[in-house]
């Protein structure tokens, strides 16, 4: 009987530096988008749609998967599913840069550790998952954390429950959608969903005079295209990565680019981090690695789950 992949085998060691590259990428982004100022969150995920919908578009035509759009766009169902995707993600990006220009990346990180607790709890409710134990202690221990930070920091933390709700319901749009559609093909779609009104705003910006492409100079002006491969190119990546990993190696690697989120706003912001945080940080932490040990436990002993497939998802940032 054949036996499982080598970690080391050539495939799964391209596919690691895929996914390290890809999870580094969407780690350190939080430093790329105060890049943009004067621009508003707004601006730039306007911006970001319109790039990212042109540098999908080139890059499938150069690779040759214009077939596979075009399969994809002839579907009823995938065009309709994808386009409630765009929603969910347009609605994640514009959250999680508005958080950045506004000093709350340390509470943007927080949304992106809390969703693999999120995406448990729709597989609950959507999927009609049973949850085993140790899922109902991670659940447990992921609400203490809201309430113990809610409570301390004297707000609720709406910045990471927006971006935790938000990614969790596009992952599970995503997963109604199947392999049917690539990365590739459905960002093109999602993003040709939103480039219209993005499009509009950003032509009315320019009428307006409070447009900053063409007033801040040929660098600004980059740095806001810039936003399209920045988006585009770790989502490249991760798809790479996706075809050749193992999901257990997949699932441990989605947690390095909050946990780099996180440093990022610790050490290169200095945002603040009173005891409560320092609290409900530990205590996703340890939601997560509950999580984590059953999910080996799982994967180990019976085949993937569409709970399982569902938790190893791709950071929209």
């Amino acid at each position: 009987m054949r036996g499982a992949p080598s970690a080391t085998a050539p495939g799964n060691r391209t596919g690691l530096l895929l996914g390290i590259g890809a999870y580094l990428l969407w780690g350190f982004l939080p430093l790329y988008f105060p890049l943009m100022r004067p621009a508003g969150a707004v601006e730039i995920v306007a911006h970001r749609v319109v790039w990212s919908l042109l540098f999908c578009a080139a890059v499938i035509a150069i690779t040759g998967q214009v077939g596979a759009l075009r399969v994809a766009i002839r579907s009823r169902r995938s065009l309709a599913l994808l386009s409630i995707a765009a929603v969910l993600i347009g609605v994640n990006w514009l959250t999680y840069v508005f958080a950045v220009l506004a000093d709350h990346v340390i509470e943007a990180s927080l949304g992106y550790f809390i969703n693999p607790l999120v995406t448990v709890l729709l597989a609950v409710f959507f999927l009609r998952e049973r949850l085993r134990p140790l899922q109902w202690w991670a659940l447990g221990s992921g609400t203490v954390a809201v309430v113990v930070i809610t409570v301390g920091y004297g707000r609720l933390p709406w910045i990471s429950l927006v971006l935790a709700f938000s990614f969790g319901l596009y992952g599970l749009v995503k997963n109604r959608v199947g392999r049917r559609v690539n990365a590739l093909t459905g960002l093109t779609i999602e993003t040709a969903v939103l480039a219209p009104l993005a499009l509009c705003f950003l032509v009315w910006l320019q009428h307006d005079g409070t447009g900053s492409f063409t007033s801040h100079g040929p660098g600004h002006a980059l740095l806001l295209a810039g936003a399209g491969v920045v988006t585009a190119l770790p989502l490249i990546m991760f798809a790479g990565a996706a075809r050749r990993l193992p999901l257990s190696i997949i699932g441990l690697l989605q947690y390095l680019a909050p946990t780099l989120q996180f440093l990022v706003g610790l050490l290169v912001f200095r945002e603040d981090m009173p005891a409560a945080r320092w609290w409900g940080f530990g205590l996703v932490w340890i939601a997560l690695v509950i999580l984590t040990v059953d999910g080996l436990r799982s994967h180990r002993s019976a085949s993937p789950a569409p709970l399982r497939r569902a938790q190893a998802r791709v950071p929209p940032d």
